[in-house]
This record gives C-alpha cells, structure tokens and sequence, in this order.
C-alpha cells in the first residue's frame, strides 16, 4: 500500500475532508516531512528516534520522504524541510521547520500531550 492510502487511513483523509484537518488517531503524532539528501533531516532524525523510543505506547512518529510522496508533500505545502506536524489527539496541528533543538521538540510535545 502506498504511503498516500496509509496516512489517508491512520492520520488524515484529505480527500474525503480536504478544507479540514481532522485526526484519525488514538494517539498524538508527529509527521516529520523529509529528504535522504537534506543535512538538517539527517541531524532531526535520530532526535525523532529518541522521542519515539521515549513516549512509545502514547505518541506515534511517522516519516514521510517527499521525494517518493510529492502528492502528500503539496497536500501540506511542503516547502523548506525538515518540517514537523506535531498533532494532538483533538485540536490543531502545530507546524515546526528546521532541525529542531531537543527541548524544542519536547516543549512541543508537551503541547500536544
């Protein structure tokens, strides 16, 4: 399955509510937007890795590479990466950009929880 249909089914089915955002999840999310090539995606991933070692069992991370979802990319107007959505279980989405410090990510998280 493609990666489209799975985060249509487990995060957000845009065709079906493309004006808005609502969450299919039973549990806050982040989606790191990013790119095998880009150097801060690099530095950003093993922080994700950590956040998702950390709050295992009450936050999911998902990764979405733009260069092979460019669909899911333009849908969240994707223009500068890494880009994270940290999303809570109701409510709005907070959208970060760049290679995040740490106790950003988790003040972040903390609003999200």
């Amino acid at each position: 399955m493609c990666q489209c249909r799975l985060f249509s089914k487990n995060i957000f089915d845009y065709s079906a509510s493309p004006n808005k955002f609502v969450y299919k999840g039973d549990k806050p999310a982040i989606v790191d937007f990013y790119a095998d090539w880009c150097g801060p995606c690099r530095q950003l991933s093993p922080k994700l890795e950590e956040v998702a070692k950390k709050y295992k069992g009450k936050l999911i991370v998902y990764k979405v590479n733009i260069d092979n979802e460019t669909e899911l990319a333009r849908i969240f107007g994707v223009r500068s990466i890494p880009m994270c959505l940290f999303i809570p279980k109701n409510g709005t989405p907070i959208q970060t950009m760049g290679n995040l410090p740490m106790n950003e990510i988790e003040k972040t998280i903390a609003q999200i929880m």
